[in-house]
């Protein structure tokens, strides 16, 4: 790899064990056996090489917990919605890095553009990707009211599972008592109670 490659490579090394706010600029050059000028030369300042490292780590993430949900192994359930829940929390001990990542990146997008609109494009590809999981069809074929509703309340669900498991892991709810919930809301008056046929798979 060249030093604009090394740099990132650096970067999102230092974001993972680190932090964002807490990486300073000789962090990167120790992490990445650079040297300080070539974060100006290659990014122009320590600030937009870590908006590069966040991106793409936004892109691991996307990538990653998309393949462990739709390829988790079989774990002995027979009900669908405890098994797709169990993949879900499961990624934390595998990813966890990767979860902690998007969040800080939620923080650091209300002073970079570049970056909120990122992680918008990545929610958008979210929202598709889990409707078309949880309804078993392709993107591709999915209409928006499907995206909007199955997609938007699977991740708006997903996100805050996720911050419970990562900030009070004691209390957070099992898969189990997901489901239970999920099955309990569907039951109120008004809502609907079928996630798709995706989960059957």
């Amino acid at each position: 790899m060249g030093h604009r490659e090394d740099l990132l490579a650096g970067a999102k090394r230092c974001l993972y064990e680190k932090g964002y706010a807490r990486t300073t600029a000789r962090d990167i050059v120790a992490a990445s056996g650079t040297n300080l000028g070539s974060i100006g030369y290659h990014y122009g300042s320590t600030r937009s090489l870590m908006n590069a490292a966040m991106l793409s780590a936004i892109e691991e993430w996307g990538e990653a917990i998309g393949a462990a949900l739709a390829t988790g192994a079989d774990d002995g359930t027979d009900d669908p919605l405890v098994r797709y829940w169990r993949r879900v929390i499961g990624t934390l001990g595998t990813h966890r890095e990767l979860w902690l990542a998007s969040v800080e990146a939620m923080l650091q997008s209300e002073h970079s553009p570049e970056l909120k609109a990122q992680i918008a494009a990545g929610m958008e590809q979210g929202r598709r990707g889990l409707a078309a999981l949880l309804t078993a069809r392709d993107e591709d074929s999915l209409d928006e009211p499907t995206v909007r509703t199955v997609g938007s309340v699977s991740l708006a669900l997903m996100s805050g599972v996720m911050t419970q498991w990562l900030t009070d892991p004691e209390h957070a709810p099992s898969a189990e008592q997901i489901a239970a919930g999920v099955r309990a809301l569907a039951g109120v008056p008004g809502l609907v109670g079928d996630l798709g046929p995706g989960l059957h798979q």
